[in-house]
């Protein structure tokens, strides 16, 4: 596993009620999105123990929070590894399967707009205003989050429990940057996001369908250009 520039610890001791699953999940897993343990590579139990002054119990169980996400794999009897990068087939994949169902769903969302659900929206398009300026996970994340919740909360309006649940499981916004991310692209997410939160508000379903197809269709390919 890889040291931070100084050559210090990568990881800060935890202190008090912080030391349960929580603070070594979000721990761990800034490390990973950060490179600091590269795809493939072990990820070191009693290392990352000893560096955040725990015991092995919540590291194992934050390791088990990021095997769901789809972040670290696990080996039989051997433990854990970071999982690989996405490949250009498996990015390709996944925006296929949102194509099918988000559009749909944004002109869904559209058609049963209130009031309440539009100030929801506009609520959330003001939790990250404008991009991070580092391409650090640390800035980022707050970008991440809100793409998540953004795309749920349409979702959610729209009322389909089903395509909610696979959204949540495909977890692509954490995967995604893992890939690539910089200013420029967080730039145009917000961009695409606010053309789309516009759309959704004017309770027009067919301009909400084709805004989503746009943001869906350019955010693929400003990764795949890069792989």
């Amino acid at each position: 596993m890889r040291v931070n520039e100084t050559g210090g610890p990568r990881l800060s001791a935890l202190k008090g009620r912080q030391v349960l699953a929580d603070g070594v999940y979000e721990q761990i897993r800034t490390l990973i999105m950060n490179d600091g343990i590269a795809p493939g590579d072990r990820v070191n139990i009693d290392e990352v123990a000893r560096e955040l002054d725990v015991s092995g119990t919540p590291v194992r169980e934050a390791l088990a929070r990021l095997e769901s996400e789809g972040l670290v794999v696990r080996l039989p009897l051997r433990g854990y590894r970071v999982a690989d990068l996405l490949t250009r087939s498996e990015v390709e994949d996944i925006y296929g399967l949102r194509l099918l169902l988000e559009p749909p769903s944004a002109a869904r969302a559209a058609s049963v707009m209130t009031e309440q659900w539009a100030a929801a929206l506009e609520a959330e398009m003001a939790t990250c205003p404008v991009a991070p300026g580092d391409d650090n996970y640390e800035d980022y994340k707050a970008l991440s989050a809100h793409d998540a919740r953004l795309h749920e909360l349409i979702l959610h309006i729209a009322g389909n429990s089903a395509v909610e649940q696979a959204f949540e499981r495909t977890h692509c916004h954490l995967h995604f940057f893992r890939l690539a991310y910089n200013q420029t692209s967080g730039v145009a997410a917000l961009a695409e996001h606010r053309e789309l939160v516009d759309a959704l508000v004017s309770g027009k379903p067919s301009l909400a369908r084709k805004a989503m197809t746009n943001h869906l269709e350019t955010a693929r390919d400003r990764l795949t250009v890069r792989m």
